[in-house]
């Protein structure tokens, strides 16, 4: 379906929790070992997910059990020379506790690296979930620039005067998902940033999560998305003109 097209996959994802031993996430583990023997026959040498967690564990106490499941899976995927990527999203969760990933801050990809050393793990990162967490991004990925293999175009607003006045306890929201283009990141920095830091990749736009740009303006969004990032990145290549100039 792809030949005839300039389109690629980017990546393969699996999004469960392989630390946990319920049969669905024995199910999880099978659905990674899956995708990294396929990533290959899809042109492409990614699969991303989420890290997961031993329910209703610290981050800490989840990292003997990350230890045992993954360090033989990114064996099998270092075979096969397919990266993996844990995504930044905390799914609910928190430091003390949660259901599905641990891989959603700094403290926690610092301890995450320290038990897995393979060099194809990394981050599938994106500004959204710091920002909701009140994270600056750009320091963020100023810093961790290197462990980034694949990027979410996905964005988030903050309420800060929400913020002020009602701390972040209240029951009322401090921030909303957004599409690229209607958010609080530029992108423009954060493309600069990965292009300083060696990335080499795609900015995939995860849609379905704007409170505004929703239901029949979904698409709209996303498309507004796709034009704002293709701009963000400088627009189109343009050659240098001189001859014998590589691309």
């Amino acid at each position: 379906m792809l030949e005839a097209s300039k389109t690629i996959v980017s990546s393969l994802g699996v999004y469960g929790n392989p630390l946990g031993d319920l049969e669905e996430d024995a199910a999880t583990r099978d659905g990674f070992k899956a995708a990294i023997d396929a990533a290959p026959d899809f042109g492409c040498d990614l699969v991303c997910g989420f890290s997961g967690r031993v329910r209703n564990a610290s981050v800490p106490d989840s990292i003997p059990r990350l230890k045992e499941i993954w360090a033989p899976l990114l064996e099998r995927a270092a075979e096969r020379k397919v990266r993996i990527a844990y995504e930044n999203c905390p799914m609910g969760g928190n430091w003390k506790s949660g259901d599905w990933n641990i891989a959603f801050n700094p403290d926690a990809w610092e301890l995450i690296f320290q038990a897995l050393s393979a060099a194809n793990l990394g981050l599938e990162w994106e500004p959204c979930h710091q920002l909701c967490e009140l994270v600056d991004p750009l320091p963020q990925l100023r810093e961790w620039v290197s462990k980034v293999f694949h990027v979410h175009g996905k964005d988030a607003s903050v309420y800060r005067d929400i913020v002020a006045r009602y701390g972040i306890a209240s029951p009322r929201p401090i921030a909303h998902h957004r599409h690229p283009g209607f958010g609080d990141t530029n992108w423009t920095d954060v493309i600069s940033l990965l292009r300083a830091g060696g990335f080499r990749g795609s900015i995939d736009i995860e849609g379905w999560h704007d409170p505004v740009y929703r239901d029949d303006l979904e698409l709209t969004g996303q498309c507004h998305a796709l034009h704002y990032l293709k701009s963000c990145r400088g627009g189109d290549f343009v050659p240098n003109p001189t001859s014998g100039q590589a691309e």
